[in-house]
């Protein structure tokens, strides 16, 4: 596909489980995605932006998998004749023991859609070892993805498989005393009579089995959405979860007594810990130098496994690269410490501070050092992503270093137009350079529908940083702030025009604000219900029959028409 910054493009981010079909299991799919894809294709969208498709924990977060690599088994579309062994019979059995309207109505019920759909897997499997059984020919394609993906499959299909010998939690501290580190947990095993050995071998050879499945049918959505001119853009966490396949079976790569996050961010009114001390993330700290001296082949498996599947990919926190912001405690302590004053919090932590790793900004040497360190790690990435486009959120309190640096690489950076201020001024769009990507919101924004009504309430301080957002908003999209603005008829027209009009690369809208709607995906700092659970309203093919939304969708196209975006 052509991608070319040269070539201006818009987009749509669309959380892959808020996606509805009317014949889902409970969670947005591969079917969502694929109609979703004929959606914006059809409006004149160019990108379709997912988040992370990686195998989730217990906190369902797609920014905190289990793995780097292996893919999240829900985002599988299962159905008699999908790409697994799974006949009607086998189906209908799964099926008949759930509800399935009522899993359908509301919010994701994550572990419900889990249940289900490792048993459609499950029944698959059994299909597909008797069939492979009598026919080794039909097991080959499988036992070269497993040949080929060795190198992070084996250590993930064992870290699964002893998953489940520990009630199914990821927390791998907390397990069994001899499952706790890879090397005890290979002793166990080998000490296990023969029976138990090969239970659990046959566990690991089941994973082994969705991920080969997943790897299918996420092979075959790029190459339909190729076919549709859309390109798919994923996304990278910078960091990897603590109970992770990766920090159990690689522990000497990660500094694990150490949590990144972000340094104090007043952004985020709802959240007092961020105000106070910063997002704490949990995520381990990278032991660069070990890396290093292996090449940073963790590192190259991670971007090759996502060039597979996405066009285009964002990486979350690129800052961390240079630097990242790191917490002496976990996130499990951050009540312990949030009313302690700074000296109260050392006397707890014995000395050690919240601070950046592996340096501070402090000196001209240090932010040297940190430009050319993170330089040199991203050049791996560029170089293993090969034809596959590489943009990357540097959002936050960014060093001035930072956004040269990314565009002397080539890596397209972010513009969120209400955060774009300069001596009070809010940059025009026509201002940003085009390896950039424009948009008004992330995953981990209020919608602007939302920030509009927060506006319009009593006066806090989320209702003054709203009417700020707003009001910078208005000014980029070259609107007079006055009394009776009606937000759809006025508002709205205005603002996807600037969008689409300014000179950024790419014009990304997340899908509440496409449709108009006020609904958040995630509350960054809390571990709420409704995190990474919100669905759409309607199905896509409900959204493809609204008069409403066909005639939002007519304007859309228009724009993007009039801007050069089609």
């Amino acid at each position: 596909m052509n991608l070319s910054p040269e070539q201006k493009i818009a987009g749509v981010l669309a959380p892959l489980f808020a996606l509805r079909t009317e014949t889902d299991p409970g969670i947005g799919d591969l079917e969502a995605l694929r109609q979703f894809i004929d959606w914006a294709a059809a409006i004149g969208f160019k990108i379709v932006q997912l988040l992370p498709i990686n195998e989730t924990g217990g906190d369902h977060s797609p920014y905190n998998a289990i793995s780097s690599v292996a893919l999240e088994p829900t985002t599988l579309h299962l159905a008699p004749g999908s790409p697994a062994d799974l006949t009607q019979e086998d189906f209908d059995e799964v099926i008949a023991q759930t509800d399935l309207e009522k899993l359908r109505k509301g919010k994701v019920k994550h572990d419900r859609v889990r249940k289900l759909k490792i048993g459609l897997l499950e029944k698959a499997y059994a299909a597909f070892s008797r069939r492979s059984s009598d026919d080794d020919s039909y097991a080959s394609s499988f036992d070269s993805f497993c040949t080929t993906e060795e190198a992070w499959l084996a250590d993930y299909a064992f870290f699964r498989a002893l998953m489940e010998e520990n009630g199914n939690r990821e927390t791998w501290d907390q397990w069994q005393q001899e499952h706790r580190a890879a090397e005890s947990a290979r002793d166990w095993l080998a000490a296990q009579p023969f029976a138990k050995q090969r239970e659990f071998d046959e566990r690991a050879r089941f994973y082994r089995y969705v991920q080969w499945i997943a790897h299918e049918q996420w092979s075959a959505i790029k190459t339909y959405a190729e076919e549709r001119g859309v390109g798919l853009m994923g996304d990278v966490p910078f960091g990897v979860n603590y109970y992770s396949a990766d920090v159990y079976s690689r522990r000497d790569e990660f500094a694990i007594d150490w949590s990144g996050g972000a340094p104090a961010e007043p952004y985020f009114k709802d959240d007092e810990f961020t105000q106070k001390w910063g997002q704490n993330w949990g995520i381990p700290l990278y032991r660069w130098d070990v890396m290093r001296g292996r090449n940073l082949d963790w590192w190259r498996l991670r971007v090759g496994g996502v060039r597979k599947f996405f066009h285009i990919f964002r990486i979350d926190h690129v800052m961390g690269f240079y630097r990242i912001y790191a917490f002496p405690w976990r996130p499990g302590r951050n009540q312990e410490f949030f009313p302690l004053s700074w000296e109260e919090m050392r006397e707890r932590t014995g000395g050690w501070t919240p601070q950046f790793y592996p340096r501070d900004d402090s000196t001209w040497e240090n932010c040297e050092a940190n430009r050319r360190e993170g330089e040199d790690y991203l050049r791996v990435v560029l170089e293993e992503s090969g034809d596959t486009r590489v943009v990357g959120e540097d959002l936050g309190t960014v060093p001035d270093y930072v956004r040269p640096s990314l565009h002397s690489l080539g890596i397209a950076g972010f513009k969120i137009p209400q955060w774009e201020v300069k001596f009070g001024r809010v940059t025009p769009g026509s201002e940003y350079e085009r390896l950039s990507v424009a948009t008004y919101a992330t995953h981990d924004h209020k919608p602007i529908r939302a920030l509009s009504e927060e506006a319009e309430r009593e006066a806090t301080p989320e209702q003054e940083q709203a009417r700020d957002a707003l009001w910078k908003i208005a000014q980029f999209a070259g609107i007079e702030p006055r009394d009776g603005l009606d937000f759809m008829t006025d508002f709205y027209p205005a603002i996807m025009h600037a969008l689409f009009q300014s000179n950024a690369w790419m014009a990304i809208v997340m899908i509440t604000d496409l449709l108009g709607r006020k609904d958040r995906f995630n509350v960054p700092g809390t571990a709420a219900n409704s995190n990474w659970s919100r669905r759409m309203q309607k199905t896509v093919k409900g959204l493809e029959a609204s008069p409403t939304i066909r005639k939002r969708m007519r304007l859309i196209r228009e724009l993007l028409e009039k801007t050069g975006r089609i």
